[in-house]
């Protein structure tokens, strides 16, 4: 099938671990968009080795999705990127489980591919539970040191808006530029904070990260992760991967004060309860020098090609344009 103005076509590559029940509940509204959308497409699912019976519900009710089936758990980023390596459209919709799109989900998200510095574009993430907005549009707050620092803000329809970064849950993205990136960074696995890094990845080589609050999707939030994780652990690994972010982006004098000041506080975190903070800085260590190596191959990769902008160059100007357009928004 194909849109009448528009010659893109879709992959949709949806990552699943245990979740037979949320593509059971979820699946039949992301066929309903896509044939919706009039465009060529393939559904790809990536199984993380799940113990339930996802494949058997996914062969015996959508014979033609793509199963990739692993024998191992190798956690959202290994999982993920097995899935876009089968990906053969030339978009790419990085979608969760735990996501219902509406029917006109792509129709206002395709306009921005007409652009060649677009790396990708996402919707408005409606709260399941609530009602309310859950994400939107991710605005830059000031911070010395703090990359993941952000806020949710509301964009109005007919807005053309950049986006800090991309929710994993929706991301539309190139899959040409997707490929170029390696997708995502497998240090991070198994979660959280890749979906940041990639955006991040896409800033810094002279792409553009999108918001359309026209495209629409429902979500229960961090249900996946949560359901199989200990509280504990997610917070270790979180905060692991955090300092992992923090290292690959941050650069010269800034990175230097981030690692003392990062370093001079693990005594105090010690002192305030946080045990499990000083075990991730150990896992962060163990990381290090395989993100110190990635990290100087991606930036020497982008200065060659002449497109490498700095992670504070790129905070800078997304935070500009936005607040050019929440100007406009007051007036």
């Amino acid at each position: 099938m194909h849109n009448i103005n528009s010659n893109k076509s879709i992959s949709v590559v949806i990552p699943n671990y245990n979740g037979a029940v949320l593509l059971a509940k979820n699946l039949p509204s992301v066929y309903a968009a896509l044939k919706h959308s009039r465009l060529t497409y393939e559904v790809i699912i990536s199984d993380d080795a799940s113990t339930d019976d996802s494949v058997a519900f996914i062969k015996a009710n959508y014979p033609d999705v793509v199963l990739i089936s692993n024998s191992t758990n190798g956690g959202f980023s290994v999982n993920i990127n097995k899935g876009i390596a089968a990906a053969k459209h030339d978009l790419v919709l990085l979608l969760n489980s735990d996501i219902k799109l509406n029917d006109d989900y792509f129709e206002s998200q395709i306009k921005y591919f007409e652009q060649p510095d677009t790396f990708g574009v996402m919707g408005k993430i409606i709260d399941e539970a609530t009602g309310k907005v859950a994400e939107s549009c991710k605005y830059p707050l000031p911070s010395a040191f703090k990359i993941n620092h952000f806020k949710n803000i509301a964009i109005n329809p007919g807005i053309e808006a950049y986006s800090y970064y991309l929710s994993g849950a929706n991301a539309l993205v190139s899959r040409e530029k997707l490929n170029e990136l390696g997708g995502f960074n497998e240090i991070f696995s198994p979660f959280y904070h890749e979906d940041l890094d990639l955006s991040l990845r896409a800033w810094e080589n002279g792409w553009r990260c999108y918001y359309e609050p026209g495209a629409v999707c429902t979500h229960a939030v961090s249900s996946t992760i949560k359901s199989h994780s200990s509280k504990k652990r997610i917070k270790t690994i979180s905060t692991r991967n955090r300092l992992l972010l923090h290292y690959f982006h941050l650069d010269s004098s800034t990175l230097y004060l981030w690692r003392v000041i990062t370093f001079l506080s693990l005594p105090f975190k010690l002192l305030a309860g946080k045990a499990y903070y000083v075990t991730a800085y150990r896992l962060y260590l163990q990381k290090l020098k395989v993100m110190r190596t990635y990290k100087a191959t991606f930036k020497q990769d982008a200065i060659k090609k002449g497109r490498y902008v700095p992670f504070v160059t790129v905070k800078n100007n997304i935070k500009t344009k936005l607040d050019e357009v929440l100007n406009i928004q007051t007036k």
